[in-house]
């Protein structure tokens, strides 16, 4: 294994056939449907999330962050294989108590090089700083000198979505119910973001056609150097990737398609498409 090992947790949405081959290690939220609790990636894949969150009369799925003793097993065992140090990106502190408790577990191996990242961002916006992360690692640069890459590689990624409805917000706490009735009076299609860590309202319009029109625009506005297309069980996802590849002139190599996962889509709902850019540095 590499010196360095790479730890975030499930709401990166970097599913396990991605991660593992990255050697990025994925600590994984809870989610819970009703009485039932699950851990993405582990006890529930993301197929299996979506096919709960839109059955009729489904339970309105919650998140939970994880625990300290979560990250301190993973941290333990990379020691315990072999690594010199980890460093462990993490999504937005302002959106999830997951970095606290990755900055507790470090606490607890005082001994130990332990670098926590805060992502400031959320989805595939964190993914991709731990893929970038597993590359540096692989090409043997330092936990310190990767964590610094991350740092002020942050400042580089933008997040924009689409959604349906701004129902899965208001009932994930992101916004209020004022805001989501009018919306929804409206027929607004939102578009949102993350900007310092918060989820932020970045456009409204007023048909699907329309928001992804003005996402297209959004994502594209400056030169890119990598993006991860990010769906919730959006049909027209591959029409978007090919608009996506022709306005942002990316080498199809350079674009992911990532299903958001079960520690992000509940606060989304069905229906959003949208993108995670890293502008060139």
């Amino acid at each position: 294994m590499s010196r360095v090992a790479i730890v975030t947790d499930s709401a990166s949405d970097l599913p396990p056939d991605v991660a593992a081959p990255a050697g990025i290690v994925v600590v994984p939220l809870v989610v819970s449907f009703g009485a039932d609790s699950f851990r993405p990636g582990v006890s529930l894949s993301t197929d299996e999330f979506w096919a709960r969150m839109t059955a009729p009369d489904a339970p309105f799925p919650t998140t939970a962050a994880a625990a300290p003793g979560d990250f301190l097993g993973v941290f333990q065992k990379a020691f315990d294989e072999g690594a010199e140090a980890v460093v462990c990106v993490n999504v937005s502190g302002s959106l999830s108590g997951t970095l606290k408790a990755a900055e507790v577990a470090a606490g607890m191996l005082p001994d130990r090089e332990i670098h926590v990242v805060d992502s400031r961002t959320a989805s595939m916006g964190v993914g991709m700083l731990a893929q970038i992360a597993a590359e540096l690692a692989a090409e043997g640069v330092s936990g310190a000198e990767i964590a610094r890459v991350l740092e002020a590689r942050k400042a580089d990624v933008d997040l924009f979505v689409a959604l349906d409805t701004l129902e899965y917000l208001k009932r994930g706490g992101r916004i209020s119910g004022a805001r989501a009735a009018i919306g929804t009076m409206l027929s607004i299609k939102p578009i949102i973001t993350v900007i310092d860590g918060v989820v932020e309202n970045a456009d409204r319009v007023r048909s699907r056609a329309k928001a992804r029109e003005r996402v297209l625009e959004l994502l594209t506005s400056k030169p890119l150097e990598r993006a991860s297309l990010l769906h919730t069980t959006n049909a027209d996802v591959e029409e978007f990737r090919e608009r996506f590849l022709e306005r942002s002139g990316l080498d199809a190599s350079r674009v992911q398609v990532m299903l958001v996962g079960p520690s992000v889509g509940p606060h989304l709902g069905p229906g959003c498409v949208g993108a995670v850019v890293m502008y060139r540095h």
